[in-house]
């Protein structure tokens, strides 16, 4: 995509949501962090469900490890993988009393140390919660990026590379959000909705969806007509 498509594209997602946010619920930034780490391979709504009652009692990481393994399974066994999951909350946990004085921390690397958060997580974290202009690329994000020609890439790191260099600067903070809903809710995987997306004149993507045209009506068959069989010739029998 050309540079000046890739002004407009933004131009335009910008205009629409001026301020995007991200769908998971949480009231701080440790139980961001937790929401985050919970929503691998899993929907935000599923997660929101699953959190609502959890952060109630475990806001913190003091109060996670007080809450135990058993426990905190016991909220969040609708989430897919939540056994491993339970495992790498309660590990962040006890890391975070330990090494950052239960203190989330600001930087990516990091984030990185901590059970259960990769790349992807702690660009989230970092963006959302300390205004950094990191850009996640999950699924939806990857998936839009090779699709409409804004930055082609085999792998999520590819991607997330050449999206730095290709968004524009004053875009960077919202843009992952503005490309995770697009791939969400328009440009989706199987049947992408084209004929709505803002910016369908500036995307590469050949195979795009149309409105399908009603079919025709078909007209009702008109009944036949039951013709009378002519009665069977009877034979005299001769005398």
């Amino acid at each position: 995509m050309k540079k000046a498509d890739r002004i407009e594209f933004f131009d335009r997602l910008a205009a629409a949501l001026p301020e995007p946010k991200g769908e998971l619920d949480y009231v701080n930034v440790y139980t961001m962090l937790v929401a985050v780490v919970l929503s691998a391979q899993a929907t935000d709504v599923g997660v929101n469900k699953a959190t609502k009652e959890l952060f109630k009692v475990a806001d913190t990481p003091e109060k996670m490890l007080a809450l135990g393994e058993a426990k905190l399974k016991s909220h969040i066994k609708t989430i897919g993988l939540f056994n491993s999951k339970a495992k790498n909350v309660m590990a962040l946990s006890k890391l975070l009393v330990e090494n950052y004085g239960s203190v989330v921390p600001d930087d990516r690397d990091e984030l990185e140390k901590l059970p259960g958060v990769g790349r992807k997580t702690a660009n989230v974290v970092v963006n959302l919660a300390f205004g950094q202009p990191t850009i996640a690329v999950d699924t939806h994000l990857f998936r839009v990026s090779n699709r409409t020609g804004l930055a082609l890439g085999k792998t999520p790191l590819e991607v997330e590379r050449k999206l730095d260099k290709a968004v524009p600067a004053d875009k960077k903070l919202h843009a992952h959000h503005w490309l995770i809903l697009h791939g969400r809710y328009v440009c989706k995987a199987r049947k992408p909705e084209c004929p709505s997306c803002l910016v369908v004149d500036l995307c590469a993507y050949k195979a795009k969806t149309t409105l399908e045209a009603p079919k025709p009506a078909s007209k009702p068959r008109a009944a036949k007509k039951k013709t009378a069989k002519p009665a069977a010739k009877t034979r005299k029998r001769a005398v």
